[in-house]
């Protein structure tokens, strides 16, 4: 028998170990912000949306751009083409936290209807997007079915998101190109964008 300070000793040091390994173990997985030494300490950041303080981590992409929104984008200042006002597009877009984003567009599907791009944050609530509408068909001769072939295009939009993070509003240009890579058409205009959310009804993006 060993004598009780040793056993008890023994039992402090054993229980110790599990806990340093233990914990070890658990900072591997699930929330790093709750789960590693120091997570207390994180930086904040400032939300001055809603008034308030919000954790974050150094390594997150997320940011409010983030989500689904409904577009529209109407030609403006055009020296030649589409004079203003007139419609371009009327889209579904999502951006993603990892700054890729995909466009449903309303055009005919033959004609190019999903396309994607890439964004980055270029300041405060501020915006941009490479946005690439790759190898489609004409649908311009052939309303009733697929035409020839046509090039892609190429959709750079500057945008700033609004202080409740619900809507967005920017200039955008889009430059098309011929099979052979040569500029056929550059429009430039402005685009407008209401977030879509769990409450949102076909009729509000007609």
């Amino acid at each position: 028998m060993k004598p009780p300070l040793k056993k008890f000793a023994l039992a402090v040091g054993i229980s110790l170990i599990g806990t340093l390994l233990s914990g070890n173990a658990f900072a591997g997985c699930g929330d790093s912000t709750k789960s590693k030494l120091g997570a207390s300490m994180l930086p904040q950041m400032w939300d001055g949306q809603s008034g308030s303080f919000l954790p974050i981590s150094a390594s997150s992409s997320d940011d409010r751009i983030v989500g689904m929104w409904h577009v529209t984008f109407t030609a403006e200042g055009n020296e030649s083409g589409p004079p203003d006002g007139t419609p371009i597009d009327n889209s579904l877009v999502v951006w993603h936290s990892d700054h890729t984003e995909i466009m449903a567009s309303s055009r005919p599907a033959q004609d190019g209807d999903i396309c994607m791009g890439i964004w980055e944050k270029t300041g405060k609530s501020k915006y941009k997007l490479n946005h690439l509408a790759w190898f489609s068909n004409d649908t311009a001769n052939a309303p009733s079915g697929i035409g020839n072939p046509t090039g892609p295009a190429r959709l750079l939009e500057e945008v700033t998101l609004s202080a409740d993070g619900k809507q967005y509003a920017g200039t955008f240009a889009v430059d098309a190109y011929d099979l052979a890579g040569n500029q056929i058409a550059h429009i430039v205009g402005t685009v407008a964008a209401t977030r879509v959310t769990i409450d949102t009804k076909v009729s509000d993006l007609l």
